[in-house]
């Protein structure tokens, strides 16, 4: 099953929890909000992607499947 990041934007508040937690995942822009390639989450980093949504302050990043 194909896992990607989604982010709902009227929800994210730019804390940057997820770029710290999945860096070869998530870049932030200047203002601190991320930055996603939309491409699928491989396997060796399923663990840390889910850890990274569970994280987020206000519940913003999800991993849904495609």
């Amino acid at each position: 099953m194909d896992q990607r990041i989604d982010i709902d934007w009227t929800s994210c508040q730019g804390h940057g929890l997820c770029a710290e937690l999945l860096p070869e995942h998530v870049a932030l822009d200047e203002w601190g909000y991320p930055l996603v390639d939309g491409t699928s989450v491989p396997a060796r980093t399923l663990k840390r992607a889910r850890r990274a949504a569970s994280a987020c302050p206000v519940l913003a990043w999800k991993l849904t499947a495609r």
